[in-house]
């Protein structure tokens, strides 16, 4: 899944203004290409590109293409082998092909179910949008799976929690991090658009709107701050939950959890100690290995991006 949401608000904008803009969208891949299924690229009226489909050749002459159809006001799926003639990046070859749907935006008829997406991913939920193209003569769907923007709540902001912040602001999280010391947890060390929260970390934690989306980090300056910030949140739902810490020092804070009426399989859901394997020594060495792991829980056991084609009737279209 790919985080879009920025993007079906740059559709709405370009709408409500009386300009008309393009989706593309990747459907469809054969062998090593530059992105997977389910990116999605704007082409506005300028033929300014918002979003990517993996850069180089291929993106600028879908680019070319869609300002084309755009101004035909044509919808049309396009196939493209990444050989000699559309080298990814600076001539690299990838080998494979893209097939990538392309679909003219130009009314509120047609950007209503952006608008509709916009406002359901605002309230928490994964969306499906849907491009409807010209695929060998004939009128088809393709419906793509977008994800909700992710919430990486840290707690701490000590040398971990500020480098796995930065780390992740790349990675497409929305990124807060909860700290009783004002002059770890303020804007000059974490800056836009991270959002520091200065306050007692266990309490910050408890009135915290935790969800299926949310990725909490428990990285304080000490075990007993650990243990009362793991504890606030050891039975929400929340998508991951990870601990820094030794084996030592996690086994003490799980058996005080156990006392405290943590269950055995709520105490199974904590990465601990947090990271991937990777031997990491260094500060940015363990934020690596913390947001290695985030992005491996991100992206497991993940629905099909994108469905089709799927037949359409001319009534639908």
């Amino acid at each position: 899944m790919i985080l879009h949401q920025p993007l079906f608000e740059r559709i709405n904008e370009e709408v409500r203004a009386g300009r008309a803009v393009a989706l593309c969208a990747v459907v469809k891949t054969r062998g090593s290409t530059p992105q997977a299924p389910g990116a999605l690229m704007l082409v506005d009226h300028a033929m300014a590109a918002v979003g990517t489909l993996g850069g180089g050749c291929v993106e600028a002459e879908v680019r070319k293409q869609a300002f084309e159809l755009l101004q035909a006001r044509e919808a049309k799926l396009l196939t493209f082998q990444l050989d000699h003639d559309f080298g990814w990046d600076d001539g690299l070859i990838c080998g494979g092909g893209m097939d990538i749907a392309v679909m003219p935006i130009a009314d509120a008829t047609a950007s209503r179910q952006f608008e509709e997406a916009v406002a359901r991913m605002g309230a928490g939920h994964d969306v499906t949008v849907e491009l409807q193209v010209d695929q060998q003569g004939e009128r088809v769907a393709y419906q793509v799976r977008v994800e909700r923007e992710p919430t990486l709540l840290i707690a701490g902001a000590g040398h971990v929690g500020a480098e796995l912040a930065r780390l992740c602001v790349g990675l497409e999280f929305r990124v807060v991090v909860v700290d009783d010391r004002p002059d770890f947890a303020n804007a000059e060390r974490l800056p836009p658009p991270i959002e520091p929260i200065v306050g007692d970390i266990e309490q910050t934690l408890r009135g915290y709107p935790i969800d299926l989306a949310t990725y909490v980090v428990v990285v304080t300056r000490g075990h007993r701050h650990d243990e009362q910030a793991l504890g606030a949140v050891i039975d929400s739902n929340a998508r991951y939950l990870g601990m820094i810490g030794s084996r030592r020092k996690i086994k003490l804070i799980f058996d005080d959890l156990r006392e405290a009426g943590a269950t055995q399989e709520q105490l199974e859901r904590v990465h601990a100690p947090i990271g991937l394997p990777i031997r990491a020594v260094t500060v940015p060495e363990i934020a690596v290995s913390i947001a290695a792991q985030l992005v491996e829980v991100r992206r497991a056991d993940q629905a099909k991006v994108v469905i089709g084609p799927l037949p359409i009737s001319e009534e639908e279209s």
